[in-house]
């Protein structure tokens, strides 16, 4: 049971292609580094664990959809106050939907997940884009990063709480309400710039 309260043995996930890199586990999601600079070792943390370090990010400066990102830096180190926070959210989806919130959070990410982008060649002194399948794992890490810039974004200034914020972006992302989430929109503007490019 995660945190003592949510059974993670029902939780599936649908895509095939992101089961193998996707841990769900009952431990406590703390692993003190334990899998840091080891070759493929995110595929072996739990993926609430990666919500909650993704959410420890940094404070200023950069720009996504025209929008500056701020977070003071608060969020910095602050493992525990995260878990805390990341706990309460899961509370809040599991008050608001009536289903396991880790498998909401499975469901939005797998929404959420692009699964083409874009890189740059040269070739000759001319550069241009080329569209990509993404791999496994970056498609994890750009879902869990959106999913936490909408939750920042949000709750910057506005008075809102980020357990708040944090479940209602997850409950829209898993729901695939493209109109409301911003990690869907983002995925959806990664895979269109991806098709003009190919």
């Amino acid at each position: 049971m995660l945190f003592g309260k949510w059974d993670v043995e029902k939780v599936e996930v649908r895509d095939p292609s992101l089961k193998d890199v996707m841990v769900i586990s009952d431990k406590f999601p703390h692993t003190h580094g334990h899998h840091a600079n080891k070759y493929m070792g995110k595929t072996k943390v739990n993926i609430v664990e990666r919500l909650i370090n993704k959410l420890m990010r940094g404070g200023t400066g950069e720009k996504v959809s025209g929008r500056v990102i701020r977070s003071h830096g608060r969020l910095q180190g602050k493992k525990w106050k995260i878990i805390k926070k990341v706990e309460k959210a899961f509370e809040i989806i599991e008050k608001k939907t009536g289903e396991n919130p880790v498998q909401m959070l499975v469901r939005a990410i797998e929404n959420a997940a692009p699964r083409e982008d874009i890189t740059k060649m040269e070739i000759a002194g001319v550069r241009y884009q080329l569209a990509v399948d993404i791999s496994s794992i970056r498609r994890i890490d750009v879902a869990l990063r959106n999913l936490v810039l909408a939750t920042l974004m949000k709750t910057f200034n506005s008075g809102r709480k980020l357990e708040e914020v944090l479940a209602e972006e997850i409950i829209l992302a898993a729901r695939g309400d493209t109109a409301n989430s911003f990690a869907l929109r983002k995925k959806d503007e990664i895979e269109r710039i991806a098709k003009s490019a190919r």
